[in-house]
């Protein structure tokens, strides 16, 4: 992801909630399927982590990223937002620019 495609999509993730929250359980199976399907629907979220999460934001992002094959497109604060792009291409609703 070139750094004019990644600017993008911190400039559409402004205006999006946060989707999921992670707690003190940290990452489960199940926040992990939930995420990817989100992913798979929306393409770009917004994840919030809880202050009772113990775990590290950054490592938290990046075995998020790795388990849901997507990438993270920045870590602010105690948000984490991440990109996948849809498989096939009548799904997909974010055009990144070359």
């Amino acid at each position: 992801m070139t750094s004019k495609q990644r600017s993008y999509l911190k400039g559409l993730a402004m205006n999006i909630d946060p989707i999921f929250q992670i707690g003190k359980s940290s990452l489960t199976p199940e926040i992990t399927n939930a995420v990817a399907e989100a992913l798979e629907a929306r393409e770009l979220i917004k994840i919030t982590v809880l202050k009772n999460c113990l775990d590290e934001i950054n490592s938290l992002a990046g075995v998020l990223s790795e388990r849901t094959h997507s990438q993270v497109v920045q870590v602010i604060g105690r948000k984490i937002v991440l990109y996948k792009q849809a498989k096939e291409e009548n799904k997909r609703k974010i055009a990144l620019p070359k």
